[in-house]
C-alpha cells in the first residue's frame, strides 16, 4: 500500500505562484515515477507532470516552461511549483505515484484556484 499526503494548494492571483508537495509512504520504490494530474470544472483529468525515478521529466503543453517537478533525494516527496499562474490552471491537483503505465495510487488532491 501506498499513501499520498499533498499540500500546498490554495487562491492565488494571475500571474503568482504556488508550490505543491505530495508526500509518499508505505511500500515505495525511487525507481517508480510520480506526477502531477490535473482536473478543471466539466473537464477531464488531464497529465500535468511527471517525473521518472531517474529524474527524467515529462509536461503537458499548456504548463511547460512555467511548471517545475522535481523530486527529493530519498524520491518519497515529489513538488510542482507552478509559476506565472494563468486563471486556466484553476483545479484540482492530485498526486499521482505511479505501479505500471496503467496502474497507480492518488492522492485525495488539493484545490488551486487562480483569479484573475
Amino acid at each position: 500500500q501506498v499513501q499520498l499526503v499533498e499540500s500546498g494548494g490554495g487562491l492565488v492571483q494571475a500571474g503568482g505562484s504556488l508550490r505543491l508537495s505530495c508526500a509518499a509512504s508505505g511500500s515505495i520504490f525511487s525507481r517508480n515515477a510520480m506526477g502531477w494530474y490535473r482536473q478543471a470544472p466539466g473537464k477531464q483529468c488531464e497529465l500535468v507532470a511527471e517525473i521518472t525515478g531517474g529524474g527524467n521529466t515529462t509536461y503537458s503543453g499548456s504548463v511547460k516552461g512555467r511548471f517545475t517537478i522535481s523530486r527529493d533525494n530519498a524520491a518519497t516527496t515529489v513538488y510542482l511549483q507552478m509559476n506565472s499562474l494563468k486563471p486556466e490552471d484553476t483545479a484540482v491537483y492530485y498526486c499521482l505515484y505511479r505501479i505500471s503505465t496503467r496502474l497507480g495510487y492518488w492522492g485525495q488532491g488539493t484545490q488551486v484556484t487562480v483569479s484573475s
